[in-house]
């Protein structure tokens, strides 16, 4: 029998990589590695768990054992709960330590870290755990958090390591189908694959190539699956750190000024200039989440409790999800969601606006929803954009979108509903996001007869309008409201660094503010004494 050997414990979750993967390097100074991942029956039974979400990673798990075999030990992966297969481990003499990445996950997770973290204790087993990205654990304020993350995005990304010592004795398991797991999934078109050569494929060719018409067309949901980055999937399981894409997209900036090509420049610029907007805004969401675990499940501000919660239609969730709501628009997104696990995020809005004002649906069941159709779920960015476009954090712009005017302005042609709503093919350009106005003899010509062929609009838009914004505005202006949302954004609002990186100072009755952002809509806030 071979002797097991006391080994420092990588534990993958959701930085399924090799490089820049700071545990793994600093695990490996410390003695043997063990890289493990767990395979945990409470993620998969989880409500916001989908069969698509294990695809992609037992993609990545894959091709992250070959990588490790190369270096000379392959990934372990065991199932069960975190705590039960470590202590099997330990009991078996594998355990040295334990290295992680914090995780700013969902319930479930945030209880399991918890969990580890306290057995780790009760057997006096070291466990590190180290920032991934630039969410901060026990933030004290957000005055500093701009500085933290640029200072972190700054460090160059770790290299891979070049050898890892074998474990003799150590069986690798088996890494399930999903069907193995007995897990169910929905029947997808197209879903992208998951692994790290691929995440970096995909990012040297939107750097290189695809990035050009990024800001031009990242609302149009046909042409945005081609022109947007496609990066959020390997985001959010760790196919590649931030850090990674934040450097490679500084480098490909410095390239293209000192190439400084009159036809393209101008237009690069621009886009990656609004990429890399949005890999700020990104952990600026999650962190919401690492401070506020509780809006996975409550409304962000209390005032709200209760608005929406003892309305919730049954039958109207079903036309949603369905993508049958008689609004080709909203159809359309549903069911390019559902095939492909993946929109833009004008369309994420829309689906969610439509949701919350026009269906005047409690955001908790369709953001669980949503997130077991995305392919790229991230809970701290899902939760907080999700309770932002329904309208209850309280500090943000109540934004509702119109779904026929967006039909119009982001599907000008049509060539998007005309391809997920098969329906309305036939139905004349100038009708196609209000195909209920057609006249009878325009129906038999576009062989869609609304109520039979295709719904009807299973609501008014403009009546259900009226009332979210009377419902909505009736709390909003309510002074204890305001009250509970000044604290809301003092904790959670974005500084935005002005005039040579200084936070614009400015008088607000008589005492010294600083100048917050949200989401673009310029507040002021935050006594500084």
């Amino acid at each position: 029998m071979i002797k097991s050997i006391p080994a420092q414990i990588v534990w993958f979750k959701r930085d399924l990589r090799l490089h820049d993967h700071e545990p793994l390097i600093r695990a490996l100074e410390a003695g043997p590695v063990l890289p493990l991942y767990v395979i945990e029956p409470s993620i998969l039974s989880a409500p916001d768990f989908d069969a698509s979400h294990y695809v992609f990673i037992r993609q990545s798990l894959r091709e992250l054992r070959e990588r490790l075999a190369d270096l000379g030990q392959p990934l372990i992966v065991r199932q069960g709960e975190a705590v039960q297969v470590l202590e099997e481990l330990r009991v078996e003499g594998w355990v040295a330590g334990i290295w992680a990445h914090e995780e700013t996950g969902n319930g479930v997770s945030y209880q399991r870290d918890r969990d580890v973290r306290a057995w780790a204790k009760t057997n006096r087993i070291p466990f590190c755990e180290i920032p991934s990205g630039g969410v901060v654990r026990r933030l004290k304020s957000r005055d500093n958090w701009i500085g933290i993350w640029q200072s972190r995005m700054g460090r160059e990304p770790l290299c891979a390591p070049k050898a890892l010592p074998a474990l003799p004795g150590m069986s690798i398991g088996d890494i399930p189908t999903y069907s193995e797991l007995g897990l169910i999934r929905s029947p997808r078109i197209v879903l992208q694959r998951g692994g790290e050569r691929i995440a970096n494929s995909i990012l040297d060719s939107f750097l290189q190539d695809r990035g050009l018409g990024y800001r031009y067309l990242l609302s149009n949901p046909a042409a945005s699956a081609h022109a947007c980055s496609r990066l959020s999937p390997y985001l959010a399981w760790g196919s590649l750190s931030l850090r990674q894409v934040y450097h490679s997209l500084r480098r490909r900036v410095e390239n293209i000024e000192a190439l400084a090509e009159p036809y393209s420049t101008e237009k690069w610029l621009r886009s990656l200039q609004g990429f890399e907007e949005r890999l700020h805004w990104r952990d600026h969401f999650i962190q919401k989440l690492e401070d506020e675990p509780r809006i996975e499940f409550e409304n962000f501000h209390r005032g709200y409790d209760g608005l929406r919660e003892e309305e919730f239609d049954l039958e109207k969730f079903d036309a949603w999800k369905a993508g049958r709501t008689g609004y080709p628009m909203i159809d359309a997104c549903m069911r390019s969601l559902t095939a492909t696990g993946w929109i833009n995020f004008r369309m994420r809005a829309l689906l969610v606006s439509f949701a919350s004002y026009s269906l005047w649906l409690h955001w908790r069941e369709p953001a669980l929803h949503l997130a077991k159709l995305f392919l790229d779920y991230e809970p701290g960015i899902h939760y907080s954009q999700f309770q932002m476009q329904s309208g209850t954090t309280g500090i943000n712009t109540v934004r509702i979108y119109n779904p026929t005017k967006q039909a119009r302005d982001r599907d000008a042609e049509g060539a998007f509903i005309r391809r997920w709503v098969p329906e309305l093919e036939s139905v004349p350009a100038e009708l196609l996001a209000t195909p209920w106005l057609m006249s009878q003899s325009e129906s038999l010509r576009a062989k869609c007869i609304i109520g039979e062929t295709y719904p009807a609009p299973i609501v008014d838009h403009d009546a259900a309008v009226k009332h979210a914004k009377s419902r909505i505005y009736e709390i909003r202006n309510r002074p204890e409201t305001q009250r509970l949302a000044d604290e809301i954004r003092f904790k959670h609002g974005s500084r935005r660094p002005v005039f040579n990186g200084r936070l614009k100072e400015t008088r607000w009755n008589g005492q010294l503010r600083m100048e917050f952002q949200e989401e673009g809509n310029v507040v002021l806030d935050a006594n500084t004494r």
